[in-house]
């Protein structure tokens, strides 16, 4: 078995990524945070503000051996809408963007690739506008994020936005779940 490798993606709401992302076969573990920004360990509360530069994002170990990084960027890019420049429905704000950070250059051709792929299948019938761009740094969210699904499955926002879209991704995906 190979050593679990990571990758950092922003489509939207960390809550609905972890979510989805969180029982799939080869996946290790989903911690929410943020990058892109320039603000030093920025809170949920700064980063809401829209001020920081900061996505939400989430840091994704899996173990390539299981699911490979290509795959990942292909499920990445069915569970949001990769189309629509700073929201994922409701939630508007830079802090929303759709984005890849790559660690590597190898993340970097692949999440290029990936990106083309997904546009020439017109699979959205709009332009992505899914940015790629170098990690600096990952901050952790705060820990109250960390499974937020799971953990508040009858609050408002997990019954109507993500319940919704880990059932869709479920159904799509059905094979890759444990």
């Amino acid at each position: 078995m190979s050593d679990p490798v990571y990758a950092v993606l922003g489509g939207g709401c960390f809550w609905c990524l972890d979510a989805v992302l969180r029982d799939m076969k080869g996946v290790k573990s989903v911690i929410p945070g943020y990058a892109g920004g320039h603000t030093t360990n920025p809170t949920y509360e700064q980063v809401c503000t829209d001020t920081t530069g900061h996505a939400e994002v989430v840091k994704v170990i899996f173990d390539p051996e299981i699911m490979s990084y290509d795959d990942l960027l292909r499920i990445f890019f069915t569970m949001h809408n990769p189309t629509t420049l700073n929201r994922q429905g409701d939630d508007i704000g830079t802090q929303y963007r759709s984005c890849i950070f790559y660690t590597n250059d190898v993340q970097q051709q692949s999440a290029l690739t990936i990106k083309k792929e997904i546009e020439e299948a017109d699979i959205w019938g709009n332009p992505l506008v899914t940015e790629i761009t170098p990690l600096s740094t990952f901050w952790p969210a705060e820990e109250k994020h960390l499974n937020y699904y799971n953990n508040n499955p009858q609050t408002g926002y997990c019954a109507a936005v993500i319940a919704p879209k880990v059932v869709k991704m479920r159904k799509l995906f059905a094979e890759r779940y444990r």
